[in-house]
């Protein structure tokens, strides 16, 4: 089974808000993370790979941090689904006390365009702009938690 790391968590506290990253942070169930702006619906969680964004960024000679991406979770070694062919939606992830299940992509806007011209282009094949969630067990998350599939 393998197994990734829950690298980075960020919390937006307002729309268009700074990310502010935090050591640990509760998600709620049907809620999505505790403090974050954008709570409730089906996208409470978004989440990115660390070794996508990594690529993305070496790809097109810039070197801006995950967090411009403005996804609440940075995981490392787990990929995340890159189609529907992947089983999502609907595979169940498990993080810390938690688990959430995928249930898209997180379609890259704007704000990636203005961050870096052509990155919202280069994040839109293959879901390479991470995935979103909704939270089915609530429960506290760290850096550092262990990252699987269920």
């Amino acid at each position: 089974m393998s197994v990734g790391v829950l690298e980075t968590i960020w919390v937006k506290r307002f729309k268009g808000g700074p990310m502010d990253p935090v050591a640990e942070a509760r998600l709620d169930a049907g809620q999505g993370l505790a403090g974050n702006s954008d709570r409730g619906g089906k996208r409470q969680v978004t989440l990115l790979e660390a070794e996508v964004w990594e690529a993305v960024m070496q790809a097109m000679g810039a070197g801006l941090p995950p967090s411009t991406r403005r996804a609440n979770l940075l995981l490392r070694g787990l990929a995340l689904p890159r189609g529907k062919g992947e089983g999502a939606p609907g595979r169940i992830l498990c993080l810390g006390e938690a688990r959430l299940c995928i249930l898209g992509p997180t379609t890259p806007c704007e704000q990636m365009e203005a961050a870096l011209p052509g990155l919202e282009a280069a994040l839109r094949p293959g879901w390479r702009g991470g995935v979103f969630g909704e939270v089915l067990t609530g429960g506290t998350i760290r850096t550092g938690d262990a990252v699987r599939w269920e």
